[in-house]
């Protein structure tokens, strides 16, 4: 597929694809013309990068985490997996302390509901009687 198609399916631009490019992110053949060919396993990279980028982790975090080896073992020595350690951790604290902001919100919010449901013939004129 062109990258016009891959944009129209996934729904990312143009740009964006380029970008991940050149990033590192995704992997693209170029035809003898030097348009990107991509296939369709491409796709499901794409969902994946946007589903970290939606998480808050940039580009270099996303790309750490894509060719970190999963069949590595995990040792001190490795620094390399030691800091794609503290991403995770550090994204799960931003994600608890989100999860918790949104949890006081959400309580806020319901409790403005029923107030406002409990009071509503208060705040809403009686229709008069038209004669």
């Amino acid at each position: 597929m062109k990258i016009s198609q891959i944009a129209k399916v996934t729904g990312i631009s143009s740009r964006s694809l380029r970008h991940y490019e050149k990033k590192g992110l995704i992997t693209v053949s170029r035809l003898d013309n030097n348009y990107r060919e991509f296939d369709d396993s491409i796709i499901e990279a794409i969902n994946t990068i946007q589903l970290y980028l939606n998480s808050g982790l940039t580009t270099d975090q996303i790309k750490d985490i894509l060719y970190c080896p999963e069949d590595q073992e995990y040792d001190k020595k490795d620094e390399y997996c030691e800091a794609l350690l503290q991403i995770y951790e550090t994204k799960l604290n931003d994600v608890i302390r989100h999860k918790k902001a949104l949890d006081e919100a959400q309580v806020r919010l319901e409790k403005q509901i029923n107030l406002m449901k409990e009071n509503r013939d208060k705040w809403v004129p009686e229709e008069e009687d038209e004669q």
